[in-house]
């Protein structure tokens, strides 16, 4: 034993468990009287949210939440929501977030598979919860209690579908005298379940500690000041919304919510609250890019973006530049709690002309301040490959913002830490100054008689075509090639072009054996994030090919 061993034990004054709710006493606390979150006429300082949320967790508490129950929401970007990432936490109860966009069914076997104890909901979703609930008991015979959210800026049809409602049970409440998180950092802080890019969810559970970690990082990454102006444009469903309900709480920052995303709204919120940061997968960005420009009149304050959900296409990253927002590219996965790598800057950059920046900024990049590790490794050998951008490998993740694993899964966990990383099924390069630049994901790689095709650098490719709006290209069976890239292409409003122009298009920009055989002018079915599902693509073109 080493004399740093003796009589130098942990103990309550010099160890706590990190949690991310110690972010909300602190704004509370030191900036209580600074705006917290603006909602339509709603109004909420540090002091009034976390007050809220105090009293949100005395009554979960009463109706049985504590460690290890999970507490399901099904809620649209609302204070609501924002409450419920302080209050569940704060109980060391399991938050899980549904996906606004999902059916009865499927909802029904996430409530069941994470055994949902309580669920708050919003009345805008009560027709599709209440199917859910249905299902839920009668085939599961689970009925956990439900409360009920009326929110003021909602005014559609909805019934209340549980027994108690939320602003007559925070009223019923007096807050805890405490925000306290658990015992135990490791503890499940929620369960998020993967969107279905793949067609195949699993519950992801992450920690206190990683949740804590991942957001000091997201500020760190973006080198975010202190009080921001953060629009919720991003889905707060999606990984706990990358982890930014507790990064604006640590920075005692605005949250400006927004129920509806669309161009009109989010320009509108930047002008009015001075809105500076917001979160969004690239087709959130797209939508700003081709809104009129008058909708943008009044926005004087420098706006700053983050993309990830997808590799950004370089037409995108240069056509935020050429409205005036900075856009940092970061990159991640549910299991990494949202973005855990970022195409991290520097200032040699700046001397680059307009097409190198955008190449050196729509690189995965580097790994997250803490995050441990991440880089490129042969899945075959676990060796790090060369740093030349020629050899690939899979894109893995190593660290303490790396999930504890898939709920009930120990087989697909096991899997997915084989050697010691987790393994992402992104293919990339590492680039010589070591940054990572993904090349596709394993399953869209297009395999034409013998070649390999990025369908990253078809879809770049349409992108550059001004017509285009949203493209995925996937393999196609073909009986003399084996696959060729087919094109679904979503047009501009107002956008004229045809399936041989767009071809002819690539043909400028690609070589002949990656230009699309086919365009298909079709709506491309998306995640509520907008993530492109490409595996309901995938399956389109095969049953619509004769080749099986």
């Amino acid at each position: 034993m080493s004399i740093y061993d003796q009589d130098l034990d942990k103990n309550p004054a010099n160890f706590v468990a990190l949690s991310p709710t110690s972010f909300v006493e602190r704004s509370a606390e030191v900036f209580g009287d600074l705006p917290a979150v603006v909602h339509g006429a709603r109004r909420y300082t540090w002091a009034e949210t976390r007050g809220r949320a105090a009293r949100l967790a005395a009554a979960l508490r009463e109706l049985g939440a504590g460690r290890g129950t999970t507490v399901s929401v099904m809620l649209a970007n609302t204070p609501e929501m924002i409450e419920a990432h302080y209050a569940v936490p704060a109980l060391n109860a399991v938050l899980n977030t549904l996906n606004t966009r999902l059916d009865a069914a499927l909802l029904a076997w996430q409530m069941q598979h994470c055994e949902t104890a309580l669920l708050i909901t919003d009345r805008e979703f009560s027709g599709v919860m209440k199917q859910a609930l249905r299902v839920l008991r009668d085939e599961h015979g689970r009925t956990p209690r439900v409360i009920d959210v009326s929110d003021s800026e909602y005014n559609g049809p909805g019934e209340r579908v549980g027994e108690f409602e939320y602003e007559a049970l925070l009223a019923q409440h007096a807050p805890l005298a405490l925000l306290a998180g658990p015992q135990d950092e490791w503890d499940a802080i929620a369960v998020s379940y993967t969107s279905g890019t793949t067609g195949n969810p699993k519950g992801v559970v992450t920690h206190h500690r990683g949740a804590y970690l991942n957001a000091v990082s997201n500020a760190a990454t973006w080198n975010m000041p202190h009080f921001p102006k953060y629009l919720w444009t991003l889905p707060l469903f999606h990984c706990n919304g990358w982890c930014f309900p507790w990064t604006v709480a640590m920075l005692a920052g605005t949250h400006v919510c927004l129920r509806k995303v669309e161009p009109k709204a989010m320009f509108d919120a930047m002008r009015a609250h001075g809105v500076d940061h917001y979160c969004a997968a690239p087709i959130v960005h797209n939508m700003l890019i081709n809104a009129e420009a008058a909708l943008r009149a009044g926005i004087s304050q420098r706006v700053r973006g983050m993309v990830a959900g997808a590799a950004p296409p370089a037409a995108m990253i240069e056509g935020m530049s050429n409205i005036g927002f900075e856009l940092t590219h970061a990159y991640g996965l549910t299991e990494t709690y949202g973005p855990a790598a970022v195409a991290a800057r520097r200032d040699s950059w700046a001397g680059e002309d307009l097409a190198e920046q955008t190449r050196l900024n729509g690189r995965q990049g580097v790994r997250y301040v803490l995050q441990e590790g991440m880089t490129v490794i042969d899945p075959e050998t676990m060796a790090t490959v060369p740093a030349t951008g020629e050899v690939t490998g899979e894109i893995m993740f190593r660290g303490n913002i790396v999930m504890k694993g898939y709920l009930k899964n120990p087989q697909a966990t096991q899997q997915a830490f084989a050697g010691g990383w987790f393994h992402s099924g992104d293919l990339a390069v590492l680039e010589p100054d070591h940054y990572v630049k993904i090349k596709d994901r394993s399953k869209d790689v297009i395999i034409s008689g013998g070649e390999n095709i990025s369908s990253l650098e078809v879809e770049d490719a349409l992108y550059r075509h001004a017509a285009v709006m949203a493209c995925a290209v996937v393999a196609q069976p073909d009986p003399k090639w084996g696959e060729t890239p087919l094109a679904y292409v979503e047009l501009k409003p107002g956008a004229t072009i045809t399936a041989a122009e767009l071809i002819q298009h690539c043909r400028g920009r690609l070589a002949a054996y990656k230009v699309p055989r086919e365009v298909r002018f079709e709506e491309i079915p998306k995640t509520a994030t907008g993530k492109i599902q490409k595996f309901v693509l995938r399956q389109r073109a095969r049953s619509a090919s004769a080749i099986e």
